[in-house]
Formats: C-alpha cells, structure tokens, sequence
C-alpha cells in the first residue's frame, strides 16, 4: 500500500476510518527523516493492512505540536483511535518490523473498555 500524506485536512478522518495506523513524523531537511523514509515505505509494502502515513511537521505543524512531537523522525502507532506507542528519534527496519508486531499483538481490551465507558456517560 502506498503512503499517505497526512495533513490536517485529512488526519482526523484517516485516523477515524482506518483501525491501524502508523505515522512518521519528518520534516524535508532531517537527513535521518529522508533516510527513514524508504524504510517506512518498505514496511507499509508488507503490511497492507495498516495505513501508513507521513506529516511533514513543516507542512502541518499543528499535528506535531498536538502529539507533542519534539524530535523527528517520530513514529505514533494508533489503532482504533488511541495512540498506543510514540517513538521519538532513528530506528531502523528491524525495530520498525518489531514495533509493528509488538502492535499487532497488543491488547485493546482496556481501550475498547474506556470507549464503552465513554458512551454509556453520552448516552
């Protein structure tokens, strides 16, 4: 699957309709962020199933301050809307490829019970 550029026009909804979603923060003058990037693109090539997308925290500063980035190349892991890791600086395919295991396995019952929580309050 290809990577998505995510900006502030479409995170939210990316975010929204997609269950998995792993997001490189980068900036085009970050050496280390240009490096990573064919990592990240190998690794969106093996796991279809997960939405990969980039911020460019030049274009979209406003997701970086959100999520509170302060050190690029920066890796957020969401699924089902919670961002579940955050990973500030280089890490190489075989962390990534670790990282993206670790999340697959990673149990979403405390998560799916806040949600649950949070709409019997709205309801």
């Amino acid at each position: 699957m290809a990577v998505v550029t995510l900006t502030k026009a479409n995170f939210k909804d990316t975010i929204e309709k997609n269950p998995f979603v792993i997001v490189d923060f980068w900036a085009p003058w970050c050496e280390p962020c240009v490096d990573f990037t064919p990592v990240f693109e190998a690794a969106a090539n093996k796991n279809p199933d997960i939405l990969f997308g980039m911020v460019d925290t030049e274009q979209s500063p406003e997701i970086a301050q959100y999520f509170e980035v302060s050190k690029i190349p920066g890796i957020l892991v969401i699924r089902e809307q919670a961002g579940i890791h955050a990973q500030q600086g280089e890490i190489g395919a075989p962390a990534l490829d670790a990282l993206i295991d670790w999340a697959r396995e990673f149990d979403m019952t405390t998560v799916r019970d806040y949600y649950q929580k949070q709409d019997s309050k709205t309801k």
